[in-house]
């Protein structure tokens, strides 16, 4: 039975979205350049638009693309006259595919997935910068299209096509091969392709700018390459210390926004929005990691912190003594200046607010920290917390003169008027509220 061409074109769409990293790995594996890989593919989905009203959606629509773009590779290799050495290598290469039909689905879609996980190292490779790794890969797995991460990072569509543009074309003149990489360097490579996915993650989180104060549609996509990957190298403790880390935060999103789009700090939430099942699949994540390694790794410990609040009933019950003594090894594996305004918040939460202002002195020199607007946002809650409103209210004035997000920068005017009035009454809660390590 037909369909019209807006309903196949929905489906087709949607298709997109979850068989594109599959068929442009596929195609990426037969003819060695991730760049003509994409253009084949969508070439492939045009025919899609075009075939699939009429004779319906395949049973393996990833592999029917797959094995239509092979064959319009090898028709366009036909058609031309003359062939480099190059060339001719990469035709008898295809050449050796010219049969598939329906039938080789069940071959195709048996390769797609260690495909999958090749482009993920490919488009996460250190050679490219860490812009261009991430704005490749939301492109190519997490396909996403250049205006959707244009308008994610608040940049033109033309430097997000530019990123795209010059990281395949590092990637071509670097000779990146499409595998995965050899033992030895396996490590590194990992870091690379989870520090992109974190990326991915926070972005959707805590949105660095704009006027959303989350982007869940990344924070599903970063899910989505986390599981993938955790199934694909089940013997890394980071990466199931990572994904442990993105379930739990992630269950917690319907409840840091309200009604109208306004960020509900950490000790104003509802805890019944947080969602149940995907807390049990963090801390399942988790102690996987721990049982593949010895000690946990910075997401592994990241994702312990993310536990404690994920156990606590209400805030009070929250553990923040282990939440230091988390930090306090997170500092020592991976230390940062971010890390120790975590720490700094956590010590105040523990200790009191006169021991998170003594930790957070000696960041106040720290270069890395000028002008993040979380060091003043955390000093103005805890000086709020010991009464002393006059110099919070600074803080919070120049937090929201620093903030980019506009919703952040909403809810630090409104503490500033808050503490314009009457002397408020200090809350114990507000810091955890504050801060991306902790809660934001």
């Amino acid at each position: 039975m037909s369909e019209s061409p807006e309903s196949t074109a929905k489906v087709v769409e949607a298709i997109w979205r979850i068989e594109s990293a599959k068929v442009i790995g596929a195609l990426t594996r037969h003819v060695g350049d991730v760049g003509l890989a994409e253009d084949l593919a969508h070439d492939a989905l045009v025919a899609a638009l075009e075939q699939w009203s009429r004779s319906g959606v395949p049973v393996k629509p990833g592999a029917w693309l797959v094995t239509v773009a092979k064959r319009r590779f090898i028709d366009g290799l036909r058609r031309t006259a003359v062939f480099s050495s190059k060339q001719d290598a990469i035709y008898r290469q295809a050449e050796s595919c010219q049969q598939s039909t329906a039938t080789d689905f069940e071959v195709v879609e048996e390769q797609i997935e260690d495909d999958v996980l090749r482009l993920v190292f490919m488009a996460c490779h250190p050679v490219i910068s860490r812009d261009a790794r991430v704005a490749l890969t939301l492109k190519l797995v997490a396909g996403l299209t250049v205006s959707e991460i244009a308008r994610a990072f608040l940049v033109g569509e033309t430097t997000v096509s530019q990123r795209i543009v010059r990281a395949k074309r590092t990637l071509a003149e670097a000779r990146v091969s499409f595998e995965l990489p050899p033992p030895e360097q396996l490590h590194e490579r990992l870091e690379s392709v989870l520090e992109v996915i974190y990326l991915v993650f926070n972005e959707g989180y805590a949105a660095s700018s704009g006027s959303e104060w989350t982007r869940p549609e990344f924070c599903r996509e970063a899910l989505r390459l986390g599981r993938m990957l955790a199934e694909l190298v089940p013997q890394e403790p980071e990466v199931h210390g990572l994904v442990a880390l993105m379930e739990i935060q992630a269950s917690r999103l319907r409840a840091r926004v309200s009604a109208s789009g306004d960020p509900v700090l950490l000790g104003d939430q509802d805890r019944d929005r947080w969602d149940q099942i995907l807390i049990r699949r963090g801390l399942a994540a988790l102690e996987r990691s721990a049982r593949l390694c010895d000690a946990l790794g910075a997401y592994g410990l990241q994702a312990a912190i993310a536990a404690c609040h994920a156990r606590a009933r209400t805030l009070a019950e929250t553990d923040w003594s282990r939440i230091s003594a988390l930090y306090d090894a997170l500092a020592e594996i991976s230390p940062s200046p971010v890390v120790d305004l975590n720490r700094a918040v956590a010590l105040s939460m523990a200790f009191g607010p006169e021991a998170g202002l003594e930790a957070l002195e000696a960041l106040s020199s720290e270069p890395a920290l000028e002008g993040y607007h979380h060091l003043s946002s955390v000093r103005g809650d805890l000086l709020e917390r010991l009464g002393r409103f006059d110099e919070a209210r600074s803080e919070f004035e120049r937090a929201a003169s620093l903030a980019n997000n506009e919703r952040e920068r909403k809810l630090l005017l409104d503490r500033v008027s808050a503490l314009a009035g009457p002397s408020p009454m200090p809350d114990p809660s507000s810091t955890a509220g504050a801060n991306p390590g902790i809660e934001r």
